[in-house]
């Protein structure tokens, strides 16, 4: 389109806001504008009364040319608001004059929220947490105080704080708790019977010490032949939670069991997670049997899936099944040993199997909070996968993987887990940094990757010092799986059908699997030969909850990650002032950032680096001293002092001591053989 030709609307962008903890804030085009696609800058004295998650209507006041040149750097003015992303706000009850005020918590939202009900409290006080209903937008905001959390030193009311500001609950309402008070306390005689029975087989659980939602039991043999025979039974929750009841409902509302870090916020109630549909030892429990026989290297070679009822034979923990491992004592687990040994094999011969297909294995520490009492952090551990992990993982992946080839072969509507290809210019970047480590990952002619060229790369990295830098980038080259009622495949696991059957305990996608799988076993002919009209409805109701479970689910792991940084960030508080190593794990024009041996990391800003000026050079992932040639990049081990730790901000700032390991010795730790 010629520069002087630009129809009017050429000059207003409509999209979503992002706002800046410093006040200004980015508009990202909405996917409606596909010539649209760069985001425009919004000063802050340019936002009118958007807030953080608007959706947007806005104008270019910069030369609207900057805009298709891939150079340009376009600014705007939001010019209205379309759509509200945040209709209730948590922050802490002050006064200011006469005049009752809430501060968001939420440091994007920079504006104070004026109170029109605070005399309607008479426990209201000072420094109270509350949660606020926006009642008019424009400046000042006006709102009303709907709950007080309270007191902001309180036990527990940080992370509480966190959840209503994703609008979490989590009380359930009064027609579910009635009806989860009411659930029956043991399968029924009749609802046995109706069902095959496999409460002889002595199947196990295995899971963390303090785990009360068990949805997954187990059972291995090997058999004469040298071949396997692998059950995995997964609780019957769709039993219990019917189609559109309140608990179906409340379940598809959340989505998916939340695990901040000091509590559980549960998809089910109590009565039925920890109770009726938990696979709890000793008791007959309702279960869905997915039954496989594997051949001598691992392989499904015949499976069966279908309902059925169990007699959970013993609750094993990870721990207990990781010593038996390490040291072969079996004076505990009895005559299940032997079934363990088994199971170890189907382990490593799955394992096997996927390698050979190219699944990706990210090892990447993951830290765990330990908090007393009272919530306060006292400690921060990295938390390992153990064998018998790997154990329970494997025969779950071969369950799901089943279950999917299973309803694809049928052609019916079902919902799949899909991982898509990696962006094909995140797999440039990641290229560009392997090139400093003499790795390389090739793009086949359409631009397209196999995972076993990702794969490649991370063996060959393993155990080196650059592998947790390469993994780290990998990792988020990689695009985020999701749920879909279309047929994908899975890029991370190398697999050509899987889905999520094996915890309707926690995830409601599970619980759509279980119906959907119940529905083919229906002998009724016309519930099994439905409409070409039929499946298309079906297929656009699965959409739904398709979008919503992976809404829900990511949802989840930003409250997950933010509670986990909030308590990371005030354990460090105790330690302002000292030293510490650590590890360059990313670099950006502002600055680097440090991870530490515990998984914390913090920023070293450029411009606390004084000692000379400091250019980012992006094609390095370095920063480069324009006068001394100092050099600090991306897998740098260096020293630095802990200056900050703002619990407020979620943030940690270092300052640079000393780079204590020089490029060349860190690229030298590869071959410089390519991939």
């Amino acid at each position: 389109m010629a520069r002087d030709k630009k129809r009017k609307d050429d000059n207003i962008v409509i999209g979503y806001l992002s706002v800046n903890a410093r006040g200004f804030g980015f508009v990202t085009p909405e996917d409606a504008e596909p010539k649209k696609t760069k985001d425009l800058f919004i000063p802050a004295d340019s936002m009118s009364n958007a807030l953080h998650g608007d959706k947007v209507k806005v104008k270019i006041t910069s030369d609207p040319w900057d805009y298709y040149d891939p150079a340009g750097k376009p600014e705007g003015r939001i010019i209205k608001v379309l759509e509200r992303a945040t209709t209730t706000i948590v922050g802490t009850f002050n006064t200011v004059d006469v005049f009752d005020i809430v501060e968001p918590d939420d440091a994007r939202i920079s504006r104070r929220i004026l109170i029109r009900n605070a005399k309607t409290f008479k426990n209201l006080k000072k420094g109270m947490k509350v949660v606020v209903e926006i009642t008019d937008y424009n400046n000042p905001i006006h709102g009303i105080i709907t709950e007080i959390l309270g007191r902001s030193k309180d036990p527990g009311v940080d992370i509480l704080a966190i959840l209503r500001r994703y609008g979490i609950v989590e009380e359930f309402p009064q027609e579910v708790r009635e009806i989860a008070a009411n659930v029956e306390n043991e399968p029924s005689k009749e609802e046995k019977a109706k069902r095959v029975n496999r409460r002889k087989i002595k199947i196990v659980t295995i899971d963390g010490e303090d785990a009360k939602d068990l949805d997954d039991g187990v059972y291995a043999e090997r058999r004469k032949d040298g071949e396997y025979f692998l059950g995995v039974y997964i609780a019957d929750v769709s039993h219990y939670v019917t189609e559109n009841s309140p608990l179906d409902i409340e379940a598809f509302e959340r989505g998916t069991s939340i695990y901040p870090v000091d509590r559980v916020v549960p998809m089910l109630p109590k009565e039925l997670s920890n109770g009726i549909c938990s696979l709890n030892a000793g008791v007959d429990r309702l279960a869905m049997a997915c039954e496989m026989n594997l051949d001598k290297v691992g392989n499904v070679k015949r499976y069966e899936i279908f309902p059925t009822v169990i007699h959970v034979h013993k609750r094993l923990t990870y721990t207990a099944v990781n010593d038996f491992f390490d040291k072969g004592e079996s004076d505990t687990l009895g005559d299940i040993a032997p079934m363990l040994s088994t199971l170890r094999d189907i382990c490593n011969l799955r394992k096997k199997i996927r390698n050979k297909r190219g699944a990706i294995d990210f090892d990447l520490d993951e830290m765990k909070i330990i908090l007393d009492d009272r919530g306060r952090p006292v400690n921060i551990v990295k938390r390992e996968r153990n064998l018998a992990e790997s154990v329970i993982e494997e025969c779950m992946l071969a369950a799901n993987e089943t279950v999917a080839k299973h309803m694809y072969d049928l052609q019916r509507p079902f919902i799949y887990r899909v991982h898509e290809q990696p962006d094909s210019e995140k797999i440039d970047t990641l290229n560009t940094l392997l090139a400093t480590f003499g790795l390389h990952i090739n793009k086949r002619n359409d631009g397209s990757i196999r995972p076993m060229d990702i794969q490649k790369v991370l063996n060959k990295v393993k155990g080196k010092y650059s592998e947790k830098i390469i993994n780290h980038t990998a990792l988020r080259a990689m695009q985020q799986a999701h749920y879909t009622a279309n047929y994908g495949e899975h890029f991370g696991l190398a697999a050509s059908y899987y889905t999520h059957f094996t915890s309707p305990i926690r995830r409601y996608p599970d619980l759509i699997v279980h119906r959907l799988l119940r529905e083919t076993f229906s002998r009724d002919s016309s519930s099994q030969k439905k409409s070409r009209k039929q499946s298309e409805k079906m297929k656009e109701v699965l959409a739904n909850i398709a979008k919503q479970s992976s809404e829900r689910e990511r949802r989840a792991v930003d409250i997950e990650r933010e509670t986990t940084d909030l308590k990371a960030v005030e354990y460090m508080q105790r330690f302002v002032g000292r030293y510490f190593n650590g590890v360059i794990v990313s670099v950006t024009k502002f600055g680097f950032f440090v991870e530490l041996d515990n998984g914390v990391d913090g920023l070293v800003r450029l411009s606390s680096m004084a000692d000379d000026y400091y250019i980012y050079v992006e094609s390095e992932f370095a920063i480069v001293g324009e006068v001394s040639g100092k050099t600090f990049r991306i897998g740098d081990e260096v020293k630095v002092k802990l200056i900050e730790a703002n619990v407020a901000l979620r943030q940690i700032t270092f300052t640079l001591v000393k780079k204590l390991i020089k490029p060349k010795e860190l690229i030298a730790d590869v071959s410089s053989e390519g991939v």
